[in-house]
């Protein structure tokens, strides 16, 4: 990196994209690509990590991705517990803490059990938080949130007139995490697809041509690299 490394995201959001492409590219069943993409996601851990970021997000896996073949989801399912497992002692002795948002109403008893059990080995980490977007729709998320402060307004517990960005970002499932600073999306493709959609209002973007499988530290650096380099003014004038 250049000397501009004091100017760090202290939030990192990823989509990360590409898997499938990446294993077809090498005649390969798409869960290989899924396969590969784990590693991805321990280097990204690793350099967000030493790099000083305070939160890396991950969309790991979509409402939308339900739609995939049958085999397919069946398949992410199995390496998403998989990884849960082999990755909690390595996080835990990182001081990494996992946070998971999203509906995990969907998800299996057996995957919500282990998302419980990393969560809560890994509680009392003080470096990075890792959160993890599982069945995670952003206007799902919000429409969520809408109807906690309608049923809390009909209650008689809110005022409606004293509902404002603040208290719906307090409803979100992330209202204990900062806004993302910087978002990448890998494999050349430039679109949220409905992941933190209120939450990357003032977001900086950055997209790139490589595949999940192949990020790595470089491009890691490379995304940091270029938000160094931007000015952000939130609406306002530089002076």
């Amino acid at each position: 990196m250049s000397n501009r490394t004091e100017n760090i995201p202290q939030h990192v959001a990823i989509i990360m994209d590409g898997n499938g492409r990446w294993a077809k590219a090498r005649g390969l069943d798409r869960c290989f690509g899924h396969i590969s993409g784990v590693e991805s996601v321990r280097r990204a851990v690793k350099a967000a990590s030493v790099r000083g970021v305070k939160y890396l997000t991950l969309y790991t896996f979509s409402t939308e991705n339900w739609g995939r073949p049958d085999q397919e989801v069946q398949a992410l399912m199995e390496l998403l517990c998989k990884s849960v497992c082999n990755e909690t002692p390595e996080l835990v002795r990182q001081g990494v803490r996992v946070k998971v948002i999203g509906d995990l109403s969907r998800m299996s008893g057996i995957v919500r059990e282990h998302l419980e059990q990393i969560q809560s080995r890994t509680a009392q980490g003080e470096g990075l938080t890792l959160v993890l977007a599982i069945n995670y729709s952003s206007r799902d998320e919000i429409t969520r949130a809408v109807k906690t402060l309608a049923a809390r307004a009909a209650a008689g517990e809110l005022d409606p007139q004293r509902i404002d960005a603040q208290r719906i970002a307090e409803a979100l499932d992330t209202a204990s995490i900062p806004d993302p600073d910087l978002l990448i999306r890998t494999s050349g493709e430039c679109r949220l697809s409905n992941f933190l959609l209120w939450q990357a209002a003032y977001t900086e973007f950055y997209f790139t041509d490589v595949l999940w499988p192949d990020f790595d530290e470089q491009e890691f650096d490379r995304a940091l690299e270029s938000f160094a380099g931007r000015q952000r003014r939130y609406g306002l004038v530089t002076k």
